[in-house]
């Protein structure tokens, strides 16, 4: 008889993930249940008064508005949590290493091509560099101080040039110092450079970096320091 035990494992209902990412952002912004109640007033208000307004005044077209503003007000604040769980995310993860590899594969769209981990690391400091490719050339990301992320920087900024020849080559240092970029402002300021090479280019770049990348050897990331396995919670 087979084996009935590994059962596939339960995904979490729509409700449970709303749930949960109600409770991750209000760890941040206590205030959000207050603003969300205000939301759904507020639209429980504007729907009786475009149905007080609007005539023919009726008792039952009344509530059929006040019903339809009850309907905006949970979107309303849907929408407001959505938001604010994207600015909480970005609060949790800040300062932790790992935190510019999450965001460099999953924030760029399909316009840029990044990966979660480092193609440069001091594995005494945990700092890092990262890279992705994509229609505005090829970008470097320093995570870590800036003095120690030099040379780091410098050999993976050469490697791209050399590799990808004529291809602009941008350097982004991750931090809250002069010139250096917030985390949540990152996945912006990759997307805000302007197009400078076409779809056919960036794929033959992509393909042209990870040839030599993958000749080096694996990097030296010590025990208990895994900055491919660093995760925010994500809202959904």
């Amino acid at each position: 008889m087979a084996n009935r035990s590994s059962a596939p494992e339960k995904r979490p209902g729509f409700f449970s993930q709303i749930k949960s990412l109600f409770r991750f952002t209000r760890e941040v912004y206590p205030w959000l249940p207050w603003a969300q109640i205000g939301v759904l007033i507020a639209g429980v208000l504007i729907g009786l008064i475009v149905g007080y307004v609007i005539p023919p005044f009726q008792v039952w077209t009344l509530v059929l508005w006040g019903i339809s503003g009850l309907m905006l007000g949970v979107l309303g604040a849907m929408f407001l949590m959505t938001r604010l769980s994207t600015s909480a995310m970005y609060q949790k993860i800040d300062g932790m290493p790992g935190a510019t590899g999450h965001v460099v594969s999953t924030s760029l769209g399909r316009s840029w091509q990044g990966s979660d981990t480092p193609v440069g690391i001091n594995p005494k400091t945990q700092d890092a560099v990262y890279r992705a490719v994509g229609r505005g050339g090829v970008v470097v990301i320093g995570e870590g101080a800036r003095g120690r992320l030099t040379r780091l920087v410098n050999d993976e900024r050469s490697k791209a040039a050399r590799v990808a020849h004529g291809v602009p080559v941008t350097v982004i240092y991750v931090g809250h110092g002069d010139d250096d970029v917030a985390i949540a402002d990152l996945a912006k300021t990759i997307k805000k450079l302007p197009k400078a090479i076409d779809k056919a280019t960036m794929a033959a770049v992509i393909k042209r970096i990870d040839s030599v990348s993958q000749s080096i050897s694996s990097l030296p990331i010590p025990k208990g320091i895994d900055p491919t396995k660093v995760r925010a919670q994500r809202p959904r």
